[in-house]
């Protein structure tokens, strides 16, 4: 009798790349529409931009390699990473900025190593280093949050005032970008601190009070609350391994928590961290992506925990306001390390 023989593997997965993909986005929506309603337009122009660019860009090159295009964009890898790339960015970045960011993340970092499967870092997080370390000051052009009235800003801009200054660079009456925005609490409190005013006066400072919440800051934590939901969600699916947001989280958390012990004028505490800028966003959405994350169970717990940790250490003493892209980059990099030092027991192999 004749059997089949086919390469390995020789057990089906229960779900597949455009169903992880998909099962991804829907999680994304929440904190998606947290975003634009804290920060308003600005959010859904990144949107649009990036998925415009992103999905062209990758058909742009699939045609140029000759594969199939239609199946390509359908399995949703481009679309996760224009929505990814966009939550990370300003919400009042020029256009030009999210087009640039698109096309760096698909073009290098993604389709230059051979396309998904093969990419050693994560797309989106390429994309936005590269505009951040180019473009430092469009990069911390956000919009006051929703009912935050703050010098010049009250809450974000109308319609008008955002497009006009996204695709046109202009605003009206002859005013500046620094009338309508901001720096975020992390930044702001960063930058407080080189000034010699410590943690607990610029949150009490009448002129930045309004900023921060009691948890961190203003709109902030209900987007990350969201993104956190969504994660669990994911979790609960088995669509993403609970262990790299777990070491993530507990790092961070516990990181902090010592300097906060230790100093709590000059270092903010564990709460603020874990519910400020992109954490939630980092722990399960990028930190988790199967190509690039480790992949043994002892290697996603050092790879989740040197994230959080990377991330406080840039947060605090680096020269950029967020550190989650070099971070994860970073831990891209030593992703294979990881794994070839964590790999389980091979059963029946006595020297494993």
């Amino acid at each position: 009798m004749l059997f089949k023989r086919t390469p390995s593997p020789h057990i089906k997965q229960d779900i597949s790349v455009q169903d992880m993909m998909y099962n991804v986005l829907y999680a994304l929506i929440p904190g998606t529409l947290a975003a634009i309603y804290f920060f308003g337009w600005g959010v859904l122009f990144n949107l649009l931009i990036a998925i415009s660019v992103c999905l062209s860009t990758e058909a742009i090159i699939l045609k140029l390699r000759k594969r199939n295009v239609t199946d390509s964009l359908l399995d949703g890898s481009a679309l996760l990473t224009a929505c990814l790339l966009a939550l990370a960015l300003p919400s009042l970045a020029p256009w030009w900025i999210t087009v640039i960011a698109s096309i760096s993340a698909i073009a290098m970092a993604k389709h230059l190593y051979g396309g998904l499967g093969f990419n050693p870092f994560n797309p989106a997080m390429v994309g936005y280093i590269v505009v951040m370390i180019s473009f430092p000051r469009e990069m911390t052009m956000w919009s006051a949050p929703l009912g935050v009235t703050l010098g010049d800003s009250s809450g974000w801009p109308d319609f008008s005032t955002t497009f006009n200054w996204v695709f046109l660079g202009q605003l009206p009456g002859g005013a500046s970008i620094d009338s309508i925005s901001m720096a975020t609490p992390i930044d702001l409190i960063k930058t407080q601190l080189n000034q010699f005013h410590d943690v607990i006066e610029t949150r009490n400072n009448v002129e930045y009070s309004p900023l921060f919440s009691s948890i961190s800051g203003t709109g902030w934590q209900w987007i990350n609350l969201l993104f956190l939901g969504g994660g669990i969600w994911l979790i609960k699916k088995n669509v993403i391994d609970w262990r790299i947001p777990t070491a993530f989280l507990i790092s961070l958390i516990f990181i902090s928590n010592i300097f906060a012990v230790m100093d709590y004028a000059t270092n903010s505490s564990s709460l603020f961290h874990i519910f400020s800028g992109g954490t939630m966003l980092c722990a399960f959405f990028i930190a988790t992506d199967p190509v690039t994350a480790s992949t043994t169970p002892r290697g996603r717990w050092i790879y989740g925990a040197c994230i959080g940790a990377l991330v406080y250490i840039i947060r605090s003493w680096g020269g950029y306001p967020d550190g989650i892209a070099f971070a994860v980059v970073l831990m891209n990099m030593a992703a294979p390390l990881i794994d070839y030092y964590t790999q389980p027991k091979v059963y029946g192999d006595p020297d494993k």
